[in-house]
């Protein structure tokens, strides 16, 4: 696997456990017990998707007394959405036509 962050990142975000990981933690920190509850799961296995998380810089890692609750961070997300920005001219077309059609389905109701 490729150690630029960018690499790091869409590694990271390609498992959908991760993902559902990394919306929890939209919501607020969180500790590993905390965090493995809706997975059926042990804490190790979730703490190994954390590593990959904390690797790719989504999350940091705090201490409080003996919890080390973990936190998100988004700023490699900022990267992956200009990174798909480039992109934006191939699906914009297809939204335009869209929200045309859906005008147009609303005006013949």
């Amino acid at each position: 696997m490729a150690d630029d962050p960018l690499s790091l990142t869409f590694a990271a975000l390609a498992d959908p456990t991760r993902r559902a990981i990394l919306a929890r933690l939209a919501e607020g920190a969180a500790t590993v017990k905390e965090l493995s509850e809706p997975f059926a799961m042990s804490g190790p296995a979730v703490s190994k998707h954390l590593r990959v998380l904390e690797r790719a810089g989504l999350i940091t890692r705090g201490r409080d007394a003996q919890w080390r609750p973990c936190a998100l961070d988004a700023t490699p997300l900022r990267e992956v959405s200009e990174w798909a920005e480039a992109f934006r001219h191939f699906w914009e077309p297809s939204y335009r036509r869209l929200d045309a059609y859906l005008r147009h389905m609303k005006e013949t109701e």
